[in-house]
């Protein structure tokens, strides 16, 4: 049977971009200040520029794919497509692990950041409470959820804003001063600990690959989708730069603080006093609530192209409510497994990202150079550096965060993408028959 209802193209560039950032959760270049700092000896902002540098290759890799399938699938579909179809199911598959680790991770932080001040209520709580809402939100249409992204993007910029304005006024009148252009860079044996830290800092980026997944729901995909990718990236990369270059000009030594890992709020307090870090800790709370309701909303269209496609159980994974138009069933699914969060820790819920992340990051990369060597006739000087050269460095880069991942993240991978394979198997005969697949060229209108 045959889908008779597609999901209508209702996004802008400004909605996507919103879902992009809030996906990104800018809030968190103040959490991960503290270890980052620790770790590269000072040098964050270079930190951040290689990271930035590094994860551009990739995001070109995926403005270049999503002008070729313009649908939901992001990774999955130009895998399958590309490469290979049981592979591309089995990436799918095991990318899916970012999208619900990443309500999960959200609902921790929201539980670690609502506990501090109402102790007598159960964490649980907080992280089903969280849950049903954004869930909620998430089920009456892509729009909604865009647009109220868009607002609490707003409000992490305005808290980006004056956190910035308060630490410049208290270089000036304090006794540090601003680092140099020279100072930015390590020199020696500080080197090592400068991409030990833009490996950890890769994942500030996350966002960028997941509004792939809004092609379906976007106008005019194939253009809008590749300019929003760079403008989420390139955004991100300004605001990571910029706030940490005055954070580390204010604290060059972060052994100062009692809690290097969660140095934020005390920088706040330092800064702007109490007034200011309730203000400071309502934009982190309404980071992790807009980052929540990004994730699911990603995840529930990944879902729903593998479902479409018949790779997943259609009735179920492929139903699309006839009223608000959107893959209910999933959305709710997608709530109900990330209450797994009341189980896990923080660190765990992150291995599991970073597994889902880094295979979305690897397959993106090697589907562009699958399709330069399928490329037929002469190859220009520009197609051999944009298809080929940018999407190995951007596979080396990824290469190298692999080799950054616990035993855990590790084996719960293996696991998982075990699992995807022997459900794989059963659904197409012992792999004697393809997946089934979708026609791209009907939802294209």
């Amino acid at each position: 049977m045959e889908q008779s209802n597609h999901i209508e193209r209702k996004l802008k560039l400004i909605h996507v971009v919103a879902v992009g950032l809030a996906y990104m959760s800018p809030m968190a270049v103040f959490d991960t200040f503290g270890i980052a700092s620790d770790v590269s000896s000072g040098h964050v902002p270079a930190a951040y520029i290689v990271a930035f540098v590094a994860i551009l290759f990739t995001a070109l890799s995926y403005g270049k794919l999503v002008r070729q399938f313009p649908t939901a699938g992001s990774v999955y579909t130009y895998t399958r497509n590309i490469i290979n179809p049981y592979l591309g199911v089995i990436v799918g598959w095991v990318t899916f692990i970012a999208y619900i680790a990443l309500p999960m991770i959200n609902a921790l932080l929201a539980d670690i950041y609502l506990s501090a001040g109402f102790p007598e209520i159960p964490g649980w709580v907080w992280i089903a409470g969280l849950l049903v809402v954004i869930s909620f939100l998430n089920i009456f249409g892509v729009k909604l959820a865009a647009s109220l992204n868009l607002l609490l993007v707003v409000f992490q910029a305005l808290v980006g804003i004056i956190f910035t304005y308060l630490t410049i006024r208290s270089i000036v009148k304090g006794p540090e001063s601003f680092i140099t252009i020279g100072e930015i860079f390590p020199s020696g044996d500080e080197v090592s600990g400068l991409f030990g830290a833009a490996a950890l800092l890769a994942l500030s980026f996350i966002g960028f690959d997941a509004i792939t997944t809004l092609s379906e729901d976007t106008i005019n995909p194939k253009k809008t989708i590749p300019r929003a990718i760079l403008i989420v990236a390139g955004i991100g990369g300004v605001f990571f730069f910029g706030v940490t270059y005055f954070m580390q000009s204010l604290f060059p030594d972060v052994s100062i603080f009692n809690d290097i890992e969660g140095a934020s709020p005390e920088i706040a307090v330092m800064i702007g006093g109490n007034l200011f870090l309730s203000f400071f800790l309502a934009g982190a709370l309404f980071s992790v609530f807009a980052s929540g309701l990004a994730a699911q909303l990603s995840a529930s269209r990944l879902l729903y192209a593998m479902g479409r496609d018949g790779v997943l159980p259609k009735r179920f994974f492929g139903y699309l409510h006839p009223k608000f138009n959107s893959p209910v069933a999933n959305i709710l699914l997608i709530g109900v497994l990330s209450l797994g969060a009341i189980f896990l820790s923080l660190e765990e819920a992150t291995s599991l990202i970073n597994v889902g992340a880094f295979t979305a990051f690897s397959f993106v990369n090697l589907c562009v150079i699958f399709n330069f060597f399928k490329q037929k006739g002469p190859r220009s000087f520009g197609f051999i550096i944009g298809s080929f050269i940018f999407p190995a460095i951007g596979l080396a880069f990824v290469v190298y965060l692999w080799a950054s991942l616990d035993i855990f993240a590790i084996i719960g991978g293996i696991v998982w993408a075990l699992l995807g394979t022997i459900y794989l198997a059963f659904t197409t005969d012992f792999f004697k028959k393809e997946p089934p697949q979708i026609a791209f060229d009907e939802l294209e209108a």
